[in-house]
């Protein structure tokens, strides 16, 4: 699992004083050998917790990663194609190899299982970035059934696996994903308007934008056929494709780019709905504010929450967050030195919801170096053919490495 980002995050900031060359696969053999030697400590750790150790494959198919990761994983991925055509990539994570791998080898795609594992991950970067090369160490808890307390289990394995291997001060951020989908469940509103603001999740420009649209706050702008979609409001895709197809034609627009006829017809019926749909008012709006407002110790942020009126499912999913915090409780994690973010998400879009990130804190910045979370529906979406309950954590370790030894570690 890749290292989360969000808005609200200090991202990794170590590379200009990074010394040239250092956690690159080039490195010192003494580098190298200190690398191994906490490796080996943080995956101690993990065998002892009863993860199986797996070496998922480095060549991956393509599409899985690029249909399946967000944009700034899927513009960084190395793809390429092997002599046969096939589109193959070198894996960007080892989320989603480890999840082929178990498809591929347990008798169920159901079963319990527990996998750990560390190996190279790979991500196109400009020079002076983080490595396009880098280790990643992690373990991939799938089909447990008491699921915030496995959330809970990843969170405190991966603490305890950075204290492992030497660092001594670090700052937890927490959300869930989870309360922002069962908000939204909570209005009433076109199921394809939730689907668009849980999709710019990630994205906080785009999501304003779009939030302003449903509210009316701002004006859709129309394409040089969208100014008159109100000509197939209600129509089937077949007809509003053939309507397209026919559009396009006439006014000689050729069609560009990756979409196809029934792809841009399957938008143009959407945007025809909306144009009849009650906007947000701004009480709604006021309410999805307030939520993505929140932030501070889980205990004070779940007291802020239960004053809001949300819903009946967004209750629902707040007892569950409540719960996994007292599971984190159990498992000895300390609970009130975590941090609570409504707006925290992750650069990968296959999370459904808990996820956390570690950052190093060294006198000059924090450093990310692990993170992880629930996603419940990325083995279905790779081929499974019954939902399986996943949760997962990943450690950059040279990254790691470099802010333990910023510390004075």
């Amino acid at each position: 699992m890749p290292s989360p980002a969000s808005a609200s995050t200090v991202l990794w900031q170590g590379a200009a004083k990074r010394p040239q060359g250092a956690f690159l696969p080039g490195r010192s053999s003494v580098e190298r050998r200190a690398l191994e030697a906490q490796n080996a400590r943080i995956m101690a750790v993990f065998e002892a917790a009863g993860f199986e150790h797996i070496a998922p494959d480095v060549l991956q198919p393509a599409d899985i990663f690029l249909e399946r990761s967000g944009e700034d994983i899927r513009a960084r991925t190395f793809v390429f194609s092997d002599p046969e055509g096939s589109e193959l990539c070198l894996r960007p994570d080892l989320t989603v190899p480890t999840c082929r791998y178990h498809l591929a080898h347990a008798a169920k795609p159901d079963l319990e299982s527990k996998y750990t594992y560390c190996g190279a991950a790979f991500r196109f970067a400009a020079a002076g970035e983080h490595p396009s090369e880098f280790d990643q160490a992690g373990i991939e808890w799938l089909g447990a059934s008491d699921r915030e307390a496995a959330e809970a289990a990843v969170l405190e394995l991966a603490l305890t696996a950075v204290k492992a291997a030497g660092l001594a001060d670090c700052r937890i951020t927490i959300g869930d994903l989870g309360l922002f989908r069962a908000l939204l469940a909570d209005f009433d509103i076109p199921v394809r308007w939730r689907r668009r603001l849980q999709h710019h999740f990630w994205r906080p420009q785009a999501f304003r934008e779009t939030l302003d649209l449903f509210t009316g706050e701002s004006v859709r702008l129309r394409t040089s056929i969208s100014g008159n979609v109100d000509e197939i409001a209600g129509s089937t895709l077949a007809t509003a494709a053939d309507w397209v197809a026919s559009t396009l034609a006439g006014r000689a627009i050729p069609l560009v780019g990756s979409r196809s006829i029934e792809e841009i017809a399957a938008r143009l019926l959407d945007k025809a709905a909306d144009r009849s749909q009650r906007p947000l008012t701004g009480a709604e709006a006021r309410r999805i504010h307030d939520y993505l407002a929140v932030i501070g110790a889980p205990d004070a942020a779940i007291a802020a929450m239960r004053k809001m009126q949300h819903g009946g499912a967004f209750d629902a999913a707040l007892d569950r967050f409540s719960s996994r915090v007292d599971a984190m409780d159990r498992q000895g994690v300390a609970v009130g030195e975590l941090v609570f973010a409504a707006t925290f998400g992750r650069d990968l879009e296959y999370y459904t919801g808990f996820v956390f990130q570690i950052e190093a804190l060294t006198l000059a910045c924090r450093i990310q170096v692990a993170g992880g979370g629930r996603y419940d529906d990325l083995l279905s979406d790779i081929g499974s053919p019954v939902a399986v309950p996943a949760v997962g954590c990943a450690i950059d370790t040279g990254r790691l490495l470099y802010a333990i030894a910023e510390s004075g570690g």
